[in-house]
């Protein structure tokens, strides 16, 4: 059975090397069974990093989702070997999934090649894998299955049930779940070949 890790994080700027990342979620699911675990934790910031100044403004709008984010932190170190050794305890293959890819998988990996040593996926090289060596962009999926206009896909176009009715919060457990509803909903569905879809049509 393979399972799915998807996972979702928030952080106080656009780039890991200089921000930090606040609060890390991932809610491990699979077809047929739904969501089997989660994981949520917050992370206090990297020594001498600062918050992003068009990120702290946007934060300054969300008390609620920022209060959430910070509230008891541990180290990153800690947290990236916590969330680490939670993922070897759950059973392979393993795939990381995320909302888009191409921003939370560029954390998750950063820190942990800073704060574990390993990286998120080896590929062909030696070592240990703590995911099968590949990772799902959850729009792209969604715009492969059912031919949709990846431009348009993100959470506010989304009908509610899709995300299991859970509110996108920014609150990390709170999407990370939430988009663990949407990809199980997603790959239940017949690809568009089978529906006709063409893309850009219907919902989202």
């Amino acid at each position: 059975m393979t399972l799915y890790l998807v996972t979702d994080i928030e952080t106080d700027g656009p780039e890991p090397a200089e921000n930090s990342m606040l609060s890390l979620a991932t809610a491990a699911c699979a077809p047929g069974r739904g969501i089997v675990g989660t994981f949520t934790l917050n992370l206090a910031p990297q020594p001498g990093h600062a918050a992003y100044p068009e990120t702290a403004a946007w934060w300054r709008t969300q008390p609620e989702a920022w209060a959430a984010a910070t509230s008891d932190p541990v180290a990153p170190g800690e947290a990236m070997t916590r969330w680490a050794d939670w993922v070897r305890a759950l059973p392979a293959p393993r795939i990381f999934v995320a909302h888009p890819l191409t921003f939370d998988g560029i954390w998750v990996d950063w820190y942990l090649r800073r704060y574990v040593g390993v990286p998120l996926n080896r590929g062909p090289l030696s070592g240990e894998a703590l995911f099968a060596p590949t990772a799902l962009d959850l729009p792209s999926l969604i715009a492969g299955r059912l031919g949709r206009d990846p431009a348009t896909l993100h959470e506010k176009r989304y009908p509610p049930e899709w995300l299991g009715a859970v509110p996108h919060s920014h609150r990390a457990i709170d999407d990370a779940v939430g988009y663990a509803h949407l990809l199980l909903r997603v790959l239940a569905m017949p690809v568009a070949s089978e529906v006709g879809a063409g893309p850009g049509t219907g919902a989202p």
